[in-house]
């Protein structure tokens, strides 16, 4: 079996005995749009559980649009047109619309970059500000206790709408939806709190029932309410495969309906090693976002399996609480304590890369040097091939093998026995 694996802007090619291949977990198939715009504005023109644009949006209204960082594949140059024609049939002059990237905890953008996310166009004729983290107001409080702390220009628009992709997320259930707003444009105190609640084992990729993460992202539309959501579901080549807009819950929960029909794969048996990768670029841009993909990877390999995880991480870690957890830590073990006993953003992420070491050993394919493999507790390999030699080594010849290549969107589920 010849396989191509996302990596970086590229892709690396890998030949496997497939005599042991499990399964290959990739999307299903599901008809290709002729016109991603014309999905769009359907989708705006039928809202789920709230009035159109035209309908709600007016006139002197200061509307703050939330969309996705470099980080996140969400095609914001193909959603804001639709939207931006919509919001000016409704009369909104462009004067009153700001569009605000949601960092969350990540760093800044580039002029080039807000060109590439939006547009050349868009860049120049409407206000595109990033979020800034010392910018923010104080709207409510969770029952949680998490306090609610907001990019100050996104509370005090009269309208918010969010834009985003829906995909898995590995404690939240799903991206998309609120998620715009916490964490894209709140607080670090806010994330710090909200986080916390990952340790949670409903806390799950996949799971909105009872997982306290999402429930408490949610609580912040009591202080807060978000008037519109625009979320699209992604084919692997990042085209728009579908489009659900409306309120903030139900459209989001139809978005993450659709996308269980595409990327949610029932497994008979967990496989003795998993081939991942997040897909390549902008998701395995550092070790902090392509982690994704090695959690997804966990809930298809055997306890004591091997993942083979593939990912370029040009730009290293990622983040600097994230490093120095690594630096400081002996074992996964150490991890994994330490975030149960004081939670701190940044350092969730080694805890979770621990986590699936915990199930796995992990051996790593990179442009990342061997020294910061080793001080992630991976065994660094030069390719996917001599990564599939040392697994067969430990495991046996026989050993099976379920091949993630878009590893960051699949979620495999193993099904129990009858």
């Amino acid at each position: 079996m010849n396989i191509s694996l996302g990596y970086g802007k590229g892709n690396l090619q890998a030949t496997i005995d497939d005599a042991h291949v499990d399964a290959v977990l990739t999307p299903n198939d599901v008809p290709v749009p002729d016109d991603e715009s014309r999905l769009i504005l359907s989708a705006l023109r039928h809202p789920i559980g709230t009035g159109t644009i035209t309908q709600t949006f007016g006139p002197g209204q200061s509307v703050c649009i939330v969309t996705s960082d470099i980080t996140r594949p969400c095609p914001s140059y193909k959603l804001l047109p639709p939207l931006l024609e919509e919001l000016g049939e409704a009369g909104v002059k462009n004067d009153d619309i700001t569009i605000v990237f949601a960092l969350g905890a990540h760093r800044r953008h580039t002029r080039e970059e807000i060109e590439h996310l939006v547009g050349k166009d868009i860049a120049s004729r409407y206000r595109c500000i990033d979020m800034d983290p010392e910018d923010v107001v104080l709207v409510g409080v969770s029952t949680r206790g998490t306090p609610f702390e907001v990019f100050r220009p996104v509370a005090e628009a009269s309208r918010r709408i969010c834009l985003g992709n829906i995909e898995y997320h590995y404690f939240a259930g799903y991206s998309g939806g609120i998620k715009a707003i916490v964490p894209g444009v709140c607080s670090r105190r806010t994330i710090q709190a909200n986080h916390a609640f990952m340790v949670d084992g409903k806390a799950a990729t996949g799971n909105l029932i009872d997982n306290p993460v999402r429930d408490d992202l949610e609580a912040l539309l009591e202080f807060l309410p978000v008037d519109l959501i625009l979320n699209v579901v992604l084919a692997p080549d990042k085209t728009v495969l579908h489009a659900v807009a409306g309120d903030c819950i139900q459209a989001h929960r139809a978005g993450c309906a659709f996308l269980d029909t595409l990327y949610r794969f029932p497994l008979k048996k967990a496989a003795d090693i998993v081939l991942v990768t997040p897909g390549g670029f902008p998701k395995d841009l550092n070790i902090y976002q392509a982690q994704k993909a090695l959690d997804n990877a966990r809930y298809a390999v055997r306890q004591g399996g091997v993942i083979i995880w593939v990912a370029a991480c040009p730009e290293g870690y990622g983040s600097e609480v994230f490093e120095t957890w690594l630096n400081e830590a002996r074992s996964p073990d150490d991890l994994i304590a330490r975030v149960k006993a004081r939670f701190q953003l940044g350092g969730h992420k080694a805890a979770a890369i621990a986590m699936a070491e915990k199930k796995a050993d992990v051996y790593m394919v990179s442009e990342l040097e061997d020294a910061v493999m080793e001080n992630m507790f991976v065994t660094p390999c030069p390719d996917v091939e001599t990564a599939l030699a040392k697994a067969r080594a430990r495991l046996g010849e026989d050993a099976s093998i379920v091949i993630m290549p878009f590893g960051g969107s699949t979620l495999p589920a193993v099904e129990p026995a009858p």
